[in-house]
């Protein structure tokens, strides 16, 4: 039988403050790594039109941060956005947001791994590296990410921010660097006019940019682990969203202006080609920040996926035995697991030329599942303003209900079309075949519902009454049980 890990000692330690949390928000989205590794594929999407497309898809984020703040002062749990779901609409809706999850960040850490050995050999001189050594390089990050997140949250935290103050003071002298000599560059000079925007190439563009404006909502699934799970989550994500945007209006003008739009198209790196083309003095700086930036992406986008599949274990929707914690108090299996399923993948997509072209695909489909994420939470805000706040014993008027109800449509509504015209404009910009995989990889996540339904006999909504969630008035039990 699977041992039960909803036990006391079993619980995740509180050791986070609201600076910790904040540190983890703006370090994993990555800003310097994302505009790296993603820059020249926006670029061929949207053209000059990238910041535009970066601001539409920062609103909807934006709000989303709100949400996030509001659902964590009520339901502080280590699987955030699942976790909600399943107070909110039920088992099977959670059980579908889980799959989207899974889907979301999981295949988003092989797009880590790969460039991470790249710019890794590229700092060493080695700009052409063999497929073999990008392989023992690449595995050579996944062994230390997972000894990041084995040692604890504190030690996560520790290190994220010492590679955080690099690449905070990369973004600082870039902007710094680059406006100083705005007027003396001829390269670029791109500028952007209304009426000759390609939009289909925009909404791409948003879609992509969906992988490197998130990450901010990593404080919500470390909630179990704050000092303050009432207070501090949320706080940190908001943080996060709004230095995500400022990161990028800051970077992405001095890009588009001073390196030609062409280059950027047909460049894998526009970050370097830039300091190439710019401040050849920079150059060995930037690789060093491309590289930190790199390494903290990796380690915190596990880190998400690990604190969410530990909440999915203890309520029974995967085995128990995925939350088991070490030492450390960090879900060992529920971190190595999908690591090392990543490095898997890696392994298969370069040593097999032939599964490449399927792997691309199913990689770039990340994306739209950050973007699902994002709007199966508004559609979590909406219905628990309309159907279950009033019951909570607490001052209403201490909550925007109407802003906080607002913000929710429009999430909904903006992210559910953006969803909708990837599907018919993302043949075009990533490959022919992106719509039939995301149709494809969604029925497998109705497919996994019904397989929980039928298999899981018994389903549990677990959560800590210690964290303050504000359904766990007096002395409740951690576990409410449902039998299906």
């Amino acid at each position: 039988m699977d041992e039960d890990p909803v036990r006391s000692h079993e619980r995740l330690h509180q050791v986070f403050h609201l600076v910790d949390l904040s540190s983890l928000s703006i370090s994993s989205v990555a800003p310097i790594f994302s505009v790296a590794a993603a820059g020249s594929v926006m670029v061929r999407a949207a053209g000059p039109a990238v910041p535009l497309a970066i601001v539409l898809i920062a609103l909807p984020f934006i709000a989303s941060s709100g949400i996030f703040l509001s659902l964590n002062q009520h339901f502080p749990n280590a699987g955030a956005s699942y976790h909600w779901s399943r107070r909110i609409l039920g088992f099977d809706y959670s059980n579908f947001q889980a799959w989207i999850i899974i889907m979301a960040y999981f295949w988003s850490i092989p797009p880590i791994l790969i460039p991470a050995a790249q710019f890794t050999l590229s700092i060493l001189g080695d700009n052409t590296p063999t497929n073999l050594l990008q392989i023992v390089v690449a595995m050579g990050w996944a062994l230390f990410a997972t000894s990041v997140l084995l040692w604890g949250a504190k030690m996560t935290a520790r290190v994220t921010q010492m590679f955080l103050v690099i690449e905070v003071v990369s973004v600082l002298v870039m902007g710094i660097w680059g406006y100083s000599v705005w007027g003396h560059v001829i390269h670029g000079g791109t500028i952007f006019a209304i009426g000759h925007i390609r939009w289909p190439g925009v909404i791409v563009c948003m879609v992509i940019a969906a992988t490197i404006v998130d990450g901010w909502e990593i404080d919500s699934y470390a909630a179990e682990e704050s000092q303050k799970p009432l207070i501090a989550p949320g706080w940190g994500g908001i943080i996060g969203a709004l230095g995500v945007a400022v990161y990028y209006l800051t970077i992405w003008p001095i890009l588009l202006h001073e390196v030609p739009l062409h280059t950027l198209e047909t460049s894998p790196d526009v970050l370097t080609i830039w300091s190439k083309t710019v401040a050849p003095g920079f150059l060995p700086w930037i690789r060093i920040a491309i590289l930190a930036s790199t390494a903290g992406s990796l380690w915190l986008t596990s880190y998400i996926l690990s604190r969410a599949l530990f909440a999915m274990s203890r309520d029974g929707v995967l085995p128990f035995w995925l939350g088991r914690l070490n030492r450390h108090k960090a879900p060992m299996w529920a971190i190595v697991i999908p690591v090392g399923s990543s490095a898997a993948v890696i392994v298969l997509q370069l040593m097999f030329p032939s599964m490449n072209a399927l792997f691309t695909l199913v990689l770039s489909a990340a994306g739209f599942f950050l973007v699902a994420e994002f709007l199966l939470d508004g559609i979590n805000m909406a219905v628990f303003l309309l159907r279950h706040h009033a019951t909570l014993r607490h001052d209403l008027k201490t909550h925007h209900h109407a802003v906080l109800f607002l913000g929710s449509l429009f999430v909904v509504l903006t992210l559910g079309l953006l969803e909708g015209l990837f599907l018919v404009y993302g043949p075009r910009y990533i490959g022919p075949d992106i719509d039939w995989v995301t149709v494809v990889m969604i029925g497998v996540g109705l497919l996994h519902v019904l397989w929980i339904k039928a298999v899981r006999r018994q389903q549990t909504i677990v959560f800590n009454p210690d964290a303050g969630d504000l359904f766990a008035a007096g002395p409740v039990a951690w576990r409410l049980s449902q039998d299906k």
